[in-house]
C-alpha cells in the first residue's frame, strides 16, 4: 500500500538541526582525536556515520546537510597537505567520490527503510481506529438490541401483572436520590403509609415485604419483587406482588 505522508515520518524543528550540528562536532572530534594514529586513512568515515546517525533519527535533509559539512571538513583537516585547500590531490579526488557515493548509499537505503516503517506504522493505526469503530458500534447494536427486549419484556409485563403491580417508578440516573417520577398502581391505596414512605426514600430491585391492607381494615405482610426494566424512555421500577 503506498502511503503519500510517508516521506514526512521526519520529525522538524530547531532541535533537529541542533542535534544535527552535534553530531557533526561529534565526529569531528572523534577524527581529530583518532588521528595520530589514523593519519590520513578513511578520513570520512566518522562523518559518513554522524550522517547515517543522523538519517536515522531526523531524516534527509539534515543528514544530506552533514554529509555535505563533513566532506569539507574531512577534506580540510584530514587529506594531506592539512589546512590547505588550494592543491587538489589524488587523495581529494579519491575522498570527494568514496565519500558521498558510500554515505549516500547508506542515507537513501536508511531513508527507504524509515519510510516503510513509517508506513507500516499510519496502516497499524488506521487499522485499530477502525477496529476500535467497529467495536464501539456493536457495542452500540447490543445497547440497542437489550433496549429493545427490555421494553417488550416491559409491555408483556405490564397487562400480565396488572392487578399485582403496587407502584412504577421512573429512575433518573443523575438526580441525588435516584427517583424521579413514581405511578401508583392497583394495590398501591392498600399498602401500608409507612411501607409507602419508605419505599419512596430508597425502591432498589429485589425482594421486599410491604404490608397490603385486606377487607377488615387489617394489614397483612406480603411478599414483593421489584424488577429494573430499561427503555428508550429511560429506566423504570416495578414493585409487584409476588403470586
Amino acid at each position: 500500500m503506498n502511503i503519500q505522508n510517508a516521506r514526512r515520518w521526519a520529525p522538524r524543528g530547531k532541535r533537529v538541526w541542533l542535534m544535527s550540528a552535534l553530531a557533526l562536532c561529534v565526529a569531528s572530534g572523534v577524527r581529530l582525536a583518532l588521528h595520530p594514529f589514523l593519519g590520513p586513512v578513511m578520513p570520512g568515515v566518522a562523518f559518513c556515520i554522524a550522517a547515517a546517525m543522523v538519517e536515522y533519527f531526523f531524516g534527509l535533509i539534515p543528514s544530506l546537510t552533514v554529509m555535505l559539512l563533513g566532506l569539507g571538513i574531512a577534506d580540510f583537516l584530514f587529506v594531506p597537505p592539512y589546512g590547505h585547500i588550494t592543491i587538489v590531490t589524488r587523495d581529494d579526488v579519491v575522498l570527494a567520490i568514496s565519500y558521498p557515493l558510500v554515505t549516500l548509499s547508506t542515507i537513501t537505503l536508511i531513508e527507504r527503510l524509515r519510510r516503510a516503517q513509517f508506513g507500516a506504522e499510519m496502516i497499524a493505526a488506521v487499522a485499530l481506529s477502525r477496529y476500535e469503530m467497529l467495536l464501539r458500534a456493536d457495542n452500540e447494536r447490543a445497547l440497542s438490541r437489550r433496549v429493545v427486549d427490555e421494553t417488550h419484556r416491559l409491555v408483556r409485563h405490564l397487562p400480565h401483572y396488572h392487578d399485582a403491580i403496587i407502584l412504577l417508578q421512573a429512575v433518573d440516573r443523575d438526580a441525588a436520590q435516584g427517583a424521579k417520577e413514581m405511578a401508583p398502581g392497583r394495590l398501591f391505596a392498600n399498602a401500608h403509609p409507612d411501607d409507602i414512605e419508605r419505599l419512596q426514600r430508597g425502591l432498589q430491585p429485589g425482594r421486599h415485604r410491604v404490608r397490603i391492607g385486606s377487607g377488615d381494615g387489617m394489614h397483612k405482610l406480603v411478599e414483593c419483587i421489584c424488577e429494573r426494566f430499561t427503555t428508550h424512555a429511560g429506566e423504570f421500577l416495578i414493585l409487584r406482588t409476588v403470586e
